[in-house]
C-alpha cells in the first residue's frame, strides 16, 4: 500500500524539481547580464544627475561671485579712504570677478 501514494507523488515531485532546476539554470545564465547592467548603471551618469550637478556648480559660482562683489565694494571703500593695500586687493578681486563672470550663465528677465 505505501507504494501507491509514492507512485502518485513521484510525478509531482519530478515536475516541481525540474522547475527548480530550470529556474536555477535561468538565474545562472542571467546573472552576468544583471551584473553587467548594474556596472553600466554605476559607471554612467544620467541626464538628470548631470543637470543637478551642473545646477550645483552654477550656484556655487554665483555664491562666490556674490562674495567677491561684496569684498570689492568694501575694498574700494577702504581704497578711497587711502588704504593702498585695499586698492591692490580690490584690483585682484576685480580680476577674479572678470574671470568668473563668463562661467555663469546669463538669465534674461522676461
Amino acid at each position: 500500500m505505501p507504494r501507491k501514494p509514492l507512485l502518485l507523488i513521484a510525478p509531482l515531485l519530478a515536475t516541481a524539481l525540474s522547475g527548480c532546476v530550470v529556474r536555477t539554470a535561468v538565474d545562472v545564465v542571467a546573472a552576468p547580464v544583471r551584473v553587467a547592467s548594474k556596472v553600466v548603471d554605476w559607471t554612467t551618469t544620467s541626464q538628470d544627475e548631470a543637470d543637478r550637478a551642473r545646477g550645483r556648480e552654477i550656484r556655487r559660482r554665483e555664491e562666490r561671485l556674490g562674495e567677491l562683489q561684496r569684498d570689492l565694494v568694501r575694498r574700494e571703500d577702504d581704497c578711497l579712504e587711502g588704504d593702498d593695500r585695499a586698492c591692490r586687493r580690490a584690483v585682484a578681486t576685480r580680476r577674479e570677478i572678470e574671470i568668473l563672470l563668463p562661467t555663469i550663465p546669463y538669465e534674461r528677465d522676461d
